[in-house]
């Protein structure tokens, strides 16, 4: 299944949902004034989805001024009690998936004890959450070693990974291609989009320099992998949909 990040205007969405027969990944619940009011925002967010005709759901998790990996107790605390106002939403909401950062960042983490630490917060927030899939996906990682470590140390059904192509491309040393070879079978989501190695454009595949179809070779659209288009522009989110549908009714054929 492909989805759409709702980072373009609803009506745009709406037509590229009708035309390509996508899903929508929802950012809505990783904004702190909607989780403030959880209820309201489910209650609106489900009359957009009835709009867009119900398309299949994935929600992107809050991520500003939060982090799982944090050893502030404080800051710990407002990730676990922001992280469960996403997952209820995504309950209500009959969401497939929720992505969430995996709040790595190789300038503040030594990484020697970062997946360590980090575990230990993913161990407490899945022990009672077992119906809705969770997926770690890496930001400003460096290195893929570091996210499969936590995947194995939290050790839960529900819990895998999500690697945004265009992140590894621009914020990590290692070739994106061994990312997506050395990850593949761990990862459950993939965030599509392009770039030129240089910053996060977020881009429509072919406009930057990332080997895209040889990425995601390694990561083929399955049951249970499932792939997000994550483009702010209307035009640019077109254009991948036009060469994932195309390359996978191909693949198909």
């Amino acid at each position: 299944m492909i989805y759409v990040s709702h980072l373009i205007p609803d009506k745009d969405l709406k037509t590229i949902i009708k035309k390509y027969n996508v899903g929508v990944e929802s950012i809505d619940f990783s904004i702190s004034d909607n989780l403030d009011h959880l209820q309201e925002s489910i209650n609106n967010y489900r009359k957009k989805l009835k709009d867009m005709g119900n398309p299949p759901l994935v929600l992107h998790g809050p991520f500003l001024d939060i982090n799982p990996a944090s050893y502030d107790s404080l800051v710990r605390e407002a990730t676990m009690t922001r992280f469960g106002q996403c997952y209820e939403a995504a309950a209500e909401l009959g969401a497939d998936k929720i992505v969430f950062h995996s709040g790595m960042n190789p300038y503040v983490y030594y990484p020697e004890y970062w997946a360590d630490h980090v575990s230990l917060f993913w161990r407490e927030f899945m022990e009672d959450r077992k119906e809705i899939p969770v997926v770690l996906e890496n930001v400003f990682d460096n290195d893929w070693k570091l996210l499969m470590d936590v995947y194995r140390q939290v050790d839960r059904e529900n819990f895998t990974l999500c690697l945004d192509i265009g992140h590894s491309h621009c914020y990590s040393d290692i070739d994106v291609l061994k990312w997506a070879e050395s990850l593949a079978p761990y990862v459950t989501h993939v965030h599509v989009h392009d770039n030129c190695g240089d910053r996060d454009a977020h881009t429509g595949l072919g406009k930057g320099t990332l080997p895209w179809k040889r990425t995601l070779e390694f990561l083929p659209e399955t049951e249970e992998r499932t792939w997000t288009i994550e483009c702010p522009k209307t035009e640019d989110a077109e254009i991948c949909c036009e060469k994932l549908c195309r390359d996978n009714q191909k693949g198909r054929a």
